[in-house]
């Protein structure tokens, strides 16, 4: 596939409609619009208009986009009518650089669109654009219509209206219901200028030069400054999306619990990559919380600690394996076993049969002595080639690190690609047929994902089972602000099968030894309080130790203003009961503008 920045970049501004825009610039007024901005955009998300030809549609221009080939303005009337429900202000899209600017009055004929930002198998609701515009200034440095306040008080507190069962429980044909539903709210100001004031930044500025803010600082806050994801029936409904209609340079560098200070002011768009969002003409003046990356404490001699960490398609290639190091190192204190995802391959993207690992991951083991750190020694089990998913030729894996020092493996011969590992006994406790090995990796729930990596750990002549998972992303799934309501969440029905599979697999170990020390951990793409999860800890055999923080510290990863658990560590009854673990999520990357992966760390310590 393209590289993430272009195909990111490609979707923003893939354009509904290619021709030329035409624009007349008149001394004396045009004929009065036989259509107005309200009549356009309707009482519903789709416009009564959409594929018609609408001629002299009225309002002044709020916003002029110059950049990408979503080229357009958008207009407001000035003159509104008098219901909540249908919005005054629409996109006009030009294809080329429009010749009008800020405060021109302008009549617009042309044809409605409802343009999908990703298309119509994407789910994203529309926007309404009037295309093949023929434009009319009739004059200049008018008064831009003032925005409207977008605020706690303003926006509901009820998600979306369920959709309708008609029509696959979309909810384009409703009536919107703006002081009802905070979806509804946001679809009646679609191309309307608006404003928030005094916001907090929930997802800090990521490389798309755009960032998350909450007009609901109360909503869900964590402790740093973001906004929490706790449910699927309690959507946060203060989160919006800014971008800016001015020059990259002059964006803020925000990281979470940063604030931008007075009034962003734009017009309301919406886009593949979030949904409603504020294009700003004016940016409020960004002042830093000071937020500072977590330290985890040191592990007691007594303590084992485990940790996953994905670090984002690490190859030899890449300029963030000191950064690695030291967050493994003085951030995670140098865990006693760490479970990597998102290994390379020796030449990562390049698709060339390469499959083994071991440059990618002596180099990190390097850079982590060089760091001050133990020099680890490593397991794990190079995949066939182009099967397991990820960048394509990358070749990811996971592999686990283990200090010498501190814990030793137990290897057992036969482990690869295709043979799966098993439970049996010796000397009357359980242990791996294979170590390192991996789990029905011929199993339909593997398709293209990763297969879990299982191994067998003694420390202080104490056994532990390690299993690493990496499961099926959540790619494909319908955004929360899906016409689709409630979204489709398809990417799970794989990570529902990959759970059964790892859950049966930890209930043989448990069959084998009651007491067994089990920890099934990693990337599960998935929430502590999904389907996923419950199938993973099954009826006892695991437990998600992040569900041990409070609710307003369970999150690993921050996305479109929602701070979220994907990254888990699950642990067995014999680790549980022992009632003396701590577990850690560290909160180094998510949170921040600059971070070196989009995941947080997790450390759990405990007494084998």
């Amino acid at each position: 596939m393209p590289s993430k920045s272009s195909a990111r970049l490609a979707a923003l501004t893939v354009a509904a409609a290619c021709s030329a825009a035409t624009t007349l610039v008149l001394v004396s007024p045009a004929h009065a619009a036989a259509v107005r901005i309200h009549d356009v955009q309707g009482t519903t998300r789709t416009s009564p208009y959409a594929g018609q030809k609408v001629t002299d549609v009225a309002g002044i221009v709020t916003g002029v986009r110059t950049y990408g080939s979503s080229k357009g303005f958008w207009i407001q009337d000035p003159n509104p009518d008098d219901d909540p429900a249908t919005s005054e202000g629409v996109f006009v899209f030009t294809s080329s650089t429009p010749k009008v600017g800020l405060g021109d009055s302008v009549t617009v004929s042309g044809t409605v669109s409802e343009f999908v930002p990703g298309g119509t198998t994407s789910g994203n609701q529309s926007v309404t654009e009037i295309t093949k515009p023929t434009v009319t200034v009739l004059s200049s440095g008018n008064a831009v219509p003032a925005a409207t306040v977008i605020d706690a008080r303003s926006v509901p507190a009820a998600y979306a209206p369920a959709g309708d069962p008609a029509a696959n429980n979309s909810v384009n044909g409703l009536p919107l219901q703006p002081s009802t539903y905070a979806l509804d709210h946001y679809e009646s100001l679609e191309g309307m200028n608006v404003q928030v004031a005094d916001t907090r930044v929930v997802t800090a500025t990521d490389p798309y030069t755009e960032l998350w803010v909450t007009v609901k600082p109360r909503e869900n806050a964590s402790r740093r400054g973001g906004t929490v994801y706790g449910s699927y029936d309690a959507q946060n409904t203060g989160r919006l999306q800014i971008q800016s209609l001015g020059r990259t340079a002059d964006f803020p560098v925000a990281n979470v619990g940063d604030v931008l200070e007075g009034t962003t002011a734009g017009p309301l768009d919406y886009n593949q990559f979030g949904g409603y969002t504020l294009v700003a003409n004016q940016l409020g003046t960004l002042r830093s919380a000071g937020l500072e990356r977590e330290s985890t404490e040191k592990q007691k001699n007594g303590e084992l600690a485990v940790a996953t960490y994905n670090v984002e398609n690490l190859d030899p290639s890449d300029a963030t394996f000191e950064a690695h190091a030291s967050a493994i190192v003085n951030n995670l204190k140098s865990p006693d076993i760490v479970s990597l995802e998102e290994i390379q391959d020796n030449n990562g993207a390049t698709d060339d049969g390469t499959v083994a690992a071991d440059v990618t991951v002596n180099k990190l083991i390097d850079a982590i002595v060089a760091a001050g750190g133990p020099r680890y020694d490593w397991r794990s089990i190079d995949p066939a080639d182009d099967t397991d998913g990820g960048e394509p030729g990358g070749n990811i894996r996971q592999v686990f690190l283990f200090n010498p020092e501190r814990v030793s493996f137990t290897d057992r011969a036969g482990g690869d690609a295709t043979t799966a590992v098993g439970v049996q006994r010796l000397r009357g406790k359980a242990a791996l047929t294979v170590s390192p090995g991996r789990i029905d990796p011929a199993d339909t729930a593997w398709k293209s994902s990763r297969k879990p990596l299982v191994g067998e750990f003694v420390f202080r002549g104490r056994t532990v089972i390690v299993i690493a998972n990496h499961f099926n992303s959540k790619g494909g799934d319908q955004g929360l602000t899906s016409h689709y309501q409630p979204p489709v969440r398809s990417s799970e029905t794989q990570r529902h099968q990959q759970a059964t599979l790892v859950n049966a697999f930890v209930k043989d170990v448990l069959d084998t030894q009651k007491n067994a020390d089990v920890i099934a951990l990693g990337d599960i793409n998935d929430f502590e309080f999904s389907g996923t999860a419950q199938i993973l800890e099954g009826d006892g055999e695991l437990w998600s130790a992040i569900k041990s923080l409070p609710r307003s510290e369970r999150y690993t990863y921050d996305y479109q203003g929602n701070q979220q658990v994907l990254d888990q560590i699950l642990v067995s009854p014999s680790i549980r009961r022992g009632c003396d673990f701590e577990y850690d999520s560290v909160h180094i990357n998510s949170e921040f503008h600059d971070q070196i992966s989009d995941h947080d760390p997790q450390v759990l310590r405990f007494h084998p």
